[in-house]
């Protein structure tokens, strides 16, 4: 039986949203992790690792995106992009520090 996936909601909050520099924070971040990471955005579902993918959900501020994280280090990858995103993605005043593994 397959595990179930990691689940959490997450909110865009900085002003300008997930443009091409926080996007490619995410990407990095998320490619340190083995487990598949999936961002959901009403019917579209992307790979968080690929910017490309990302762009495509255009999200603004108070964007809500949901993630699905599946595989061996799930949670700790969920763990490491909920706070990203609280610390909006890098661009508020103190940019989170982003975990190295």
């Amino acid at each position: 039986m397959a595990e179930e996936p990691i689940r959490r909601q997450l909110q865009v909050i900085n002003p300008q949203g997930m443009h091409a520099r926080p996007a490619a924070l995410l990407v990095k971040l998320a490619n340190q992790f083995k487990c598949e990471i999936d961002l959901i955005k009403d019917n579209m579902r992307v790979d968080a690792k690929s910017i490309l993918n990302l762009m495509t959900l255009a999200a603004e501020q108070g964007t809500i995106l949901h993630m699905e994280a599946r595989g061996v280090d799930a949670a700790a990858a969920a763990d490491a992009i909920e706070k990203l995103f609280l610390g909006g993605l890098g661009d508020l005043d103190e940019p989170p520090s982003v975990p190295e593994q």
